[in-house]
């Protein structure tokens, strides 16, 4: 039960890291579209993000791929500004309602590369474990409830502004991808800068 406790609080403070918020960036831009009434799609865009991201995992600790750290550092950030940006240019014009489109293959690509961010140190991590497949499947547990607690929080926040304070959604998503991207463009020119 340790080892349960270890990896479910290492993926729970992977994703709620304050000095490594780029997950949290990445789920509040997935989520702010959404209200309440969308709770299913939010529960599987968040399920099918930590599939990507445990698949990836899995892909890199068992030698399957290998990708430059400096890329999928890069990659991170793009992918939230891409999420932002894609929420700027459709807010207003409601959600889709199919099942599996654009954003469920998205949001399985994206958690693909985050999955890749933390690779190399989840490996050293598992290094000597004989089972590495058990401790990766607690991670990401880890991962899936820190992800749901940011997506409620940011459902509940979004909830409080558009009933009690009035803001139009349309607006609410606009500036709040708007706020990320803000936070977003300095990871971009750090991570992805061109020596």
């Amino acid at each position: 039960m340790d080892q349960f406790w270890f990896y479910f609080k290492l993926g729970l403070n992977h994703v709620l890291d304050i000095n490594a918020y780029d997950h949290v960036l990445f789920f509040i831009v997935l989520t702010v579209p959404y209200t309440f009434s969308n709770w299913k799609r939010v529960l599987w865009l968040v399920t099918i993000f930590t599939l990507g991201h445990t698949l990836s995992l899995i892909l890199a600790t068992y030698g399957v791929v290998t990708v430059s750290s400096g890329l999928v550092e890069c990659l991170i950030p793009i992918t939230i500004f891409i999420t932002a940006v894609f929420n700027i240019f459709t807010a207003g014009k409601g959600a889709k309602r199919e099942k599996f489109g654009l954003a469920f293959f998205a949001t399985l690509f994206f958690g693909l590369i985050h999955g890749l961010g933390f690779s190399t140190y989840f490996k050293q991590i598992v290094a000597s474990a004989s089972n590495k497949l058990v401790p990766l499947l607690e991670f990401a547990l880890g991962i899936e409830a820190s992800q749901i607690i940011v997506v409620i929080i940011v459902l509940i926040i979004g909830f409080l502004v558009q009933t009690i304070f009035r803001f139009n959604k349309r607006d609410w998503i606009m500036v709040i991808s708007a706020i990320v991207i803000g936070f977003v463009i300095p990871m971009l020119i750090d991570s992805c800068a061109f020596n």
